[in-house]
């Protein structure tokens, strides 16, 4: 009868295995490198540059937000807020608009002397919000 070789099982074949220096170390780079590309492609992460830029993004959207409600408010609180909307609503121009609360001074923030054109347009649509 002839002796039949069994094959080792998974198990055991891995058990046995020694990886060489060379297959650890392109195996490690492989997967440092699949890491990365998955983190960086869907994980969401990002570098401290575009990380600083979001960030400064985010506050000057946020202060232009703070800076449009403060101008909305003092609109609304002139002693002739109800007849200044209904003027303000009848203006079909955005120069004119912008022209409107420019010359109301509502656009002006506390310790500037004249408004910037970004802080006119911005009164100007979220007024008409």
């Amino acid at each position: 009868m002839a002796t039949q070789s069994r094959k080792p099982s998974l198990a055991r074949r891995w058990e046995d295995y020694q990886p060489s220096k060379s297959a650890l170390f392109w195996s490690c780079a492989v997967t440092v490198a699949a890491t990365m590309i998955i983190g960086f492609s869907w994980g969401g992460w990002v570098t401290g540059g575009t990380s600083r830029m979001l960030a400064t993004t985010a506050g000057d959207v946020a202060r232009g937000a703070l800076a449009s409600a403060i101008r909305v408010d003092r609109f609304n609180a002139a002693p002739d807020a109800a007849a200044k909307r209904v003027e303000f609503k009848a203006l079909t121009d955005s120069y004119k608009k912008r022209q409107f609360i420019e010359t109301g001074g509502w656009a002006t923030m506390p310790g500037k002397t004249s408004p910037d054109r970004l802080d006119v347009e911005s009164c100007a649509v979220a007024l008409t919000a």
